[in-house]
C-alpha cells in the first residue's frame, strides 16, 4: 500500500506507535490488527484498559477508511461505541487482536464493526466506529 497513512514513519509517530499496533491483514471493507496488552495499554491494576480498547477499535477502523478514500479525503472518527465483555491481565507476549470489518461504506459516512478478542479467540470488546469523510485541508500530508 503507497498511501502515506500506512508508512512507517507515520505509524511510528502517532498513537499507533505509541499504543504498539501491528497491522496484520488489510483489504477494502476489512483490517486485522494485534496490540499488545501491556503497560502501554494497561489499567494501573494490571488488566487492558478500556480506553486503550476504544482507542484500537478507532485506529483501526480509521485506516479502513482511509483505504477505502479518494486521493484528498480523509476519515475523521465521530462516534465509538464499545461494549468490554472480559478482561485480559497484562504480561508480557501477550496480545489481543481487532477485527474491522466494515457495514456501510458511503460518500460521506463509513460504518465500521471492530471486535477485539484474545489469541485464543475469546470476545473482549465489540465496538461499533463511524467516521466521516472529509477533504483533507493538512498539508502535512502533501
Amino acid at each position: 500500500m503507497d498511501k502515506k497513512y500506512a508508512a512507517q514513519e507515520a505509524i511510528a509517530h502517532s498513537m499507533m506507535g505509541s499504543l504498539g499496533l501491528k497491522l496484520i491483514e488489510e483489504k477494502e471493507g476489512f483490517v486485522r490488527a494485534s496490540m499488545p496488552v501491556n503497560d502501554n495499554t494497561s489499567q494501573p491494576f494490571g488488566v487492558l484498559c478500556g480506553g486503550a480498547s476504544l482507542a484500537f477499535a478507532e485506529i483501526i477502523a480509521g485506516y479502513g477508511s482511509y483505504l477505502c478514500c479518494p486521493e484528498g479525503f480523509i476519515p475523521v472518527g465521530s462516534s465509538v461505541s464499545g461494549n468490554h465483555v472480559s478482561s485480559v491481565r497484562k504480561a508480557p507476549d501477550v496480545l489481543v487482536y481487532a477485527e474491522a470489518t466494515a457495514l456501510h461504506l458511503g460518500r460521506t459516512t463509513h460504518l465500521w464493526n471492530v471486535d477485539i478478542k484474545t489469541g485464543n479467540g475469546r470476545l473482549v470488546s465489540t465496538v461499533r466506529v463511524t467516521n466521516f469523510i472529509v477533504k483533507d485541508k493538512s498539508e502535512s500530508w502533501k
